[in-house]
Order: structure tokens, then C-alpha cells, then sequence
């Protein structure tokens, strides 16, 4: 187990010092009521006490109730200044002139939007977008490009799920972010590990160990492969 003592010093330094970087005045972050988020606005207001998170339900019934629950608790918890952006009509908007998609196109409009707003509000502030995806999600690319994927910095992308909710226990965050089931939240009854079809135990077991059961090996493989277009920048012609 990491020594989160002193995790929480480094990641306060890191943050501290791309806010000087920048010439920032503050931050933002999409405060989905999840673990990552939860982490991170707790390490980015202790490190800036300028840090909003901006709760933004679109569509899903579970955004306007546990999410938002749960947003709001650790907000309360830790003096994490709130905004609320509801989407759901922006993308009624959208969908509405982009026609008939495909699900997973539809559900991923969720998280562009999202960026969006974020980006708009940071601008707005001089502020920076705080990332939240963790080192399991990025491996597996499970999120979206140019949507949650999109950040100034992120302070928690080299942790495992399994660190994910370890530092939370450290940090005494609300039990219901550590005990409900980890969800994107872009369509109704959606979890990341029935969407992947593996768990993330499995998922950080390779990850920290090396090790994988073969069913559990070659879906890690194959999402990490196919994903690979999302861990780095576009390629400009001529290539380096």
C-alpha cells in the first residue's frame, strides 16, 4: 500500500505548481458524485482554495438522484464550493439537428457536453480543468475522446482503483462514494465493469502484478489495444 500521507503532500505540490505554471486563478472539475471525482476535488481544494466542482446532470436518472447525492456530500464534507449546469436539454438540442445516432454515439454527446461546459466555466475564471480518470480507466481507454478525456492536469492518473479507494479511506471520504458500483452514469443501469466485461480487481491485478486469469487477460488486451488512438495526440503530417 502507498504511504498516502505523504501521496497527498506530492499531489498538492503537483497541483499547486501547474496553477503557477499557468498563471491560473483557480479550479474546476466535473463533480459526478464518483470516486475519481471525489478525489480530486478533495486533493484540488487542498491544495487551491478556489475549487469549484460543477455537477452536471444530463439524462440519467441516476444524475439527479444518487450522483448528485453524492456530489453534494462530498462538496459539504470537504467545503468544496458547487455549481450546477443541467444538460439534458442541450443535448435534446443537439441530438435533435444531429439526427438518428448509434447508442454509444449518443451516450458519449454525455461527456463532450460536459467538457464543454467545463471549459467554458475555466475560461471564464482563469481557472484550470482538473482530470479524473484513473490509471485502470486510461488503460483500458474506457472513456472519451475529447469528453472526460479532455483536462489541463490530472492528479490521480497514475492510480489504480484499488489506490482510488484506499486514499479515500485515508482521506475519510462519504462511505457511499467508496461502496456503490463505479458508473459513467450515461444511460440507465450502465456500470463500467458489465460494460467492459471484466472487473476492475481484475484490471489492477494485472496492472500491479503482472498476472490476469487467461478470460480476464485477453479482454484487458483487447480493450487496451484498440484504445490506443485515445492516449496520445493526433499524428501531424510529416510525422517525427
Amino acid at each position: 500500500m502507498r504511504d498516502y500521507a505523504k501521496e497527498l503532500k506530492g499531489r498538492i505540490a503537483f497541483i499547486q505548481a501547474r496553477l503557477q505554471e499557468a498563471g491560473a486563478k483557480g479550479i474546476v472539475f466535473g463533480n459526478s458524485g464518483g470516486k475519481d471525482s471525489a478525489l480530486v476535488g478533495i486533493l484540488c481544494k487542498k491544495a487551491c482554495a478556489n475549487t469549484t466542482g460543477i455537477l452536471m446532470p444530463c439524462q440519467s436518472k441516476r444524475n439527479y438522484e444518487e450522483d448528485m447525492t453524492d456530489g453534494l456530500a462530498v462538496a459539504k464534507q470537504f467545503d468544496i464550493a458547487i455549481m450546477t449546469v443541467d444538460l439534458t436539454q442541450a443535448k435534446e438540442a443537439l441530438v435533435q439537428q444531429l439526427g438518428t445516432l448509434a447508442p454509444m454515439a449518443m451516450a458519449n454527446v454525455n461527456p463532450r457536453l460536459r467538457m464543454t461546459a467545463l471549459y467554458a466555466i475555466a475560461q471564464d475564471r482563469n481557472c484550470l480543468v482538473a482530470g479524473t480518470g484513473n490509471r485502470s480507466e486510461r488503460y483500458m481507454g474506457y472513456f472519451t475522446k475529447w469528453g472526460d478525456g479532455a483536462c489541463d492536469f490530472n492528479p490521480i492518473g497514475d492510480l489504480t482503483v484499488t489506490e482510488i479507494y484506499e486514499f479515500l479511506r485515508f482521506l475519510g471520504a462519504p462511505a457511499s462514494i467508496i461502496e456503490k458500483a463505479p458508473s459513467a452514469g450515461l444511460f440507465e443501469g450502465q456500470t463500467d465493469e458489465s460494460e467492459m466485461g471484466v472487473t476492475y480487481a481484475a484490471i489492477d491485478r494485472y496492472l500491479l502484478t503482472g498476472e490476469a486469469e487467461p478470460g480476464d487477460l485477453r479482454r484487458i488486451q483487447k480493450y487496451h489495444g484498440r484504445s490506443g488512438h485515445k492516449r496520445k495526440l493526433p499524428p501531424v503530417y510529416p510525422e517525427e
